[in-house]
């Protein structure tokens, strides 16, 4: 890439930012607190984010998305993060069942889903999780068989974000139960709602509040077998391993929005609540943990930066995605409690957003694989790259 071109794709990137950052200051700042505490669904924020096409941040240009790299991608979501990071779930959901499509889907299936998955008239999520499996997926036991030209589906989904809102899944299964290695008899399908196919109750959490969080019910829910990604049976397991990658990059993303408020909201009050005659930011204190809430919010970025551009350079990403994920989500937690503690009684009050921040962070730590999952997925990588 010349010096030329670099600089017009650092103008565009910053015009994006720019852009999404004035939207949140308007639109979204005002209302998150009152709608993050009523536990109420922004249809008419994401009205406007369909408009402005965050829907289709990820998908390419010729099947009608923004065309945008992980790296700008991800500078999205830490935008959205620092605002309200309930948002950043109900576009990454939609936008991992996008880029599934578009990395395993056949030519025709990426034609009919991706255009309108970019516009938002289609939006939904990933359905994985199970009511007794989580982080091993191969335990899944929702069923689907083949009856002719379609598949009939039995089995539940649970924690899936967009399910209520939403209207089409990437949805994993069993198609042969009995397969030996399990992940051999695991497929994927892009999931419409329609007969058969029943939400659940909405799920209640301790935080994360806003977006939709439910049981998806399949019963006897007949789908097409063009809709199974990629054509071809036994792939199911790759197929969402390829998909993860790019959500945790963006949950390290949200990693760096939440500790990065939590780190200027504590800036701003240690230099007007004042103690014994002076602003808290000059008590020693105080200043230890301003100094390593600034240094894990940066670290945390430049690791997510590090796994976004390994992405968008094709490469296998693994390792920088995990460890960006792992780092960037403690570091929500660690800056979340601290600012709490800066912030003292008023930090505990819902009227601040630092009681948000508190309740948010811990999700990071659990979504998208545990934290405990993610050493053992950096240690397994760093040994297979580094053999003696």
């Amino acid at each position: 890439m010349s010096e030329q071109e670099t600089h017009e794709k650092q103008e565009q990137e910053q015009l994006i930012l720019d852009t999404v950052d004035k939207f949140l200051q308007k639109e979204v700042r005002p209302y998150a607190i009152e709608l993050e505490t009523s536990d109420t669904y922004p249809d008419e924020i994401v009205e406007q984010m369909k408009a402005m096409g965050l829907f289709g941040c990820i998908i390419p240009e010729e099947y009608g998305g923004l065309g945008l790299s992980a790296s700008t991608y991800a500078k999205v979501i830490e935008l959205i993060s620092r605002e309200w990071m309930s948002l950043s779930g109900i576009v990454n959901s939609h936008l991992i069942m996008a880029y599934v499509t578009l990395r395993q889907g056949t030519e025709q299936q990426k034609q009919h889903f991706l255009p309108r998955f970019a516009t938002g008239e289609i939006r939904g999520g990933l359905a994985l999780t199970e009511p007794n499996c989580g982080t091993d997926l191969q335990a899944i036991r929702t069923v689907a068989k083949r009856d002719g030209d379609d598949y009939v589906i039995n089995g539940s989904k649970t924690w899936i974000s967009n399910g209520i809102k939403g209207s089409c899944y990437a949805l994993l299964v069993k198609t042969d139960p009995q397969a030996n290695p399990r992940h051999a008899g695991m497929s994927m399908f892009l999931a419409e709602k329609r007969d058969g196919f029943n939400v659940g109750r909405k799920l209640k959490k301790l935080g994360y509040k806003g977006i939709d969080s439910a049981e998806l019910i399949f019963e006897n829910y007949r789908i097409p077998a063009g809709c199974l990604i990629g054509e071809q049976e036994g792939k199911g397991l790759q197929t969402a391993l390829s998909g993860l990658s790019l959500g945790r990059i963006n949950v390290a993303a949200r990693g760096v929005g939440v500790a990065q408020r939590a780190l200027s909201e504590s800036l701003s009050y240690s230099q007007v609540r004042e103690t014994f005659g002076q602003p808290i930011c000059q008590h020693q204190a105080i200043q230890l943990k301003l100094a390593d809430m600034a240094t894990k919010t940066e670290a945390a970025r430049l690791l997510v930066k590090q796994a976004a551009d390994a992405l968008d350079r094709g490469e296998r990403c693994d390792l920088e995605a995990g460890m960006a994920k792992l780092f960037a989500s403690e570091a929500a937690v660690h800056n979340s409690m601290e600012a709490m503690r800066i912030h003292g009684a008023y930090g505990y009050s819902p009227e601040l957003v630092i009681e948000r921040l508190y309740r948010d962070a811990p999700l990071l730590a659990i979504g998208e694989g545990t934290n405990e999952i993610q050493r053992t997925v950096i240690a397994k990588r760093l040994i297979e790259k580094y053999p003696v």
